[in-house]
């Protein structure tokens, strides 16, 4: 009777350690989480000069005074809410310039969105100010299709829908007023 017993309480707790044994969940991203703010950054960087380098050769330099890393989100980010500098080198080594007020970089796309009097000085010293301005790092690609004016040395042209490879080179452009000088 007593060995019954004993048979039955170990049987019993058997059961017991497999059925919790087997309930449970895989919950390290819910563990993570734990602490983290739905709508805070998961990190903070003050006073940021990231360098860019391809096979040795300096190819960005991104400056910030402020940088809130958001990629614990499903569609994870960036955010520079008091601007960037942004310089690109390209293979000879010459240097143009990206100014914003406010940028946010995609990490799954490799997008960047410039808000706030963007200024984009390339080394030829043409020059394009627009409030909003999108650059596809994969495709090395300028776009928008907010007002912009571009200045080069014989041309000021205002417009509404801008494409162009990062150095100004190969563009196009929409809706357009301005002077522009002719050779005969």
């Amino acid at each position: 009777m007593l060995l019954q017993k004993l048979h039955t309480i170990k049987l019993i707790v058997t059961l017991f350690c497999v059925t919790i044994f087997f309930s449970c969940q895989d919950n390290f991203q819910k563990v993570q989480q734990i602490g983290v703010l739905e709508n805070a950054p998961v990190g903070e960087a003050d006073t940021i000069n990231l360098k860019y380098t391809d096979s040795s050769r300096l190819v960005a330099n991104l400056l910030s005074s402020k940088m809130l890393d958001y990629s614990n989100r499903s569609f994870g980010y960036s955010e520079f809410p008091e601007g960037i500098e942004l310089i690109l080198y390209d293979k000879d080594n010459n240097k143009s310039k990206v100014f914003a007020d406010y940028a946010i970089y995609y990490n799954d796309t490799g997008l960047i969105d410039l808000r706030g009097n963007v200024i984009i000085a390339t080394h030829s010293f043409d020059t394009l100010l627009t409030p909003q301005m999108y650059y596809d790092q994969k495709r090395e690609w300028l776009f928008t299709n907010q007002s912009f004016r571009l200045r080069t040395s014989s041309s000021d042209i205002n417009g509404r829908i801008f494409d162009a490879d990062r150095e100004l080179k190969l563009k196009e452009m929409l809706e357009l007023s301005g002077e522009v000088e002719v050779d005969n």
